[in-house]
């Protein structure tokens, strides 16, 4: 057997027994998926009405950003897990089996792409009863729904990264608040980005939170008709920003997260 294909065979395994882990876990799908679905209704049923969009529902335009901040939000699962694994010792268990370095990493990274799913398949049923809508073709909604998959494949490998970082699987919560929040809020998730301050509107337009966002608008048919586009490069060609931003974490993140779980140790 190649190198290679042992790295996937380990990685499948990985991935199997992580899927495993979470039937058998219910809880934590539950309130993973409960936590947007109040999103949803909060901002469609509370703010949505002091939030005029021209030209469309408020709910067709906050969904595409709510499905962002959602599996973006799914990837702590993946720093908190591995966090977990070390400090119980399990990581020490797996390194002394004849598999491959990276399985774990690529399990537990590739477990989470089906959370993700459950996640926006909970999202999307949550969206269309509250009014949203597709009005692109099915090819164009495929498409998005890839999208935000692969940025939140990318983002949980940054995830990886800090679990291996920290101490305990609460320190990657507390962190991942910290960096997440204002990398959702300062952006077009909930509201369209033209009242901000300007440093502010600058900061959201070449946010990558912002530019796969404007994808998935896109991607859906859900742009408000006259809504003015900013003029960064970034918001005028989205979906290429938001897949080069993929592929910089990946390079970036991949390696390094390797290397660490090399070197980490049972805490």
């Amino acid at each position: 057997m190649t190198s290679l294909a042992q790295a996937v065979g380990d990685g499948l395994t990985v991935t199997r027994r992580n899927l495993i882990k979470v039937k058998r876990v219910p809880d934590l799908i539950v309130f993973a998926t409960l936590s947007p679905i109040m999103f949803v209704l909060l901002f469609v049923y509370v703010f949505g009405s002091a939030i005029p969009i021209p030209g469309i529902s408020y709910a067709e335009f906050l969904l595409p950003g709510i499905l962002a901040q959602t599996v973006i939000f799914g990837s702590t699962i993946t720093g908190a897990s591995i966090a977990e694994d070390i400090q119980k010792g399990l990581i020490d268990r797996f390194r002394s089996l004849p598999m491959s370095r990276s399985a774990v990493l690529v399990g537990r990274t590739a477990a989470d792409v089906g959370l993700n799913s459950i996640s926006i398949v909970v999202m999307v049923i949550t969206g269309l009863i509250v009014g949203w809508r597709i009005h692109s073709s099915v090819g164009e909604a495929i498409a998005g729904f890839a999208l935000l998959l692969l940025f939140a494949y990318a983002f949980s490998w940054v995830m990886a990264t800090v679990g291996l970082m920290v101490r305990t699987p609460e320190v990657v919560n507390n962190a991942s608040f910290i960096v997440i929040f204002p990398l959702t809020f300062i952006a077009n998730t909930f509201v369209p980005t033209n009242n901000f301050p300007p440093v502010l509107k600058a900061i959201a337009d070449w946010n990558p939170v912002s530019a796969v966002v404007a994808s998935v608008r896109q991607l859906f048919g859900n742009v408000p008709p006259g809504l003015p586009v900013s003029d960064a490069w970034s918001l005028q060609h989205p979906i290429v920003y938001s897949l080069i931003w993929a592929a910089v974490l990946l390079i970036v993140f991949v390696p390094v997260s390797v290397r660490l779980y090399q070197r980490t140790a049972s805490r």
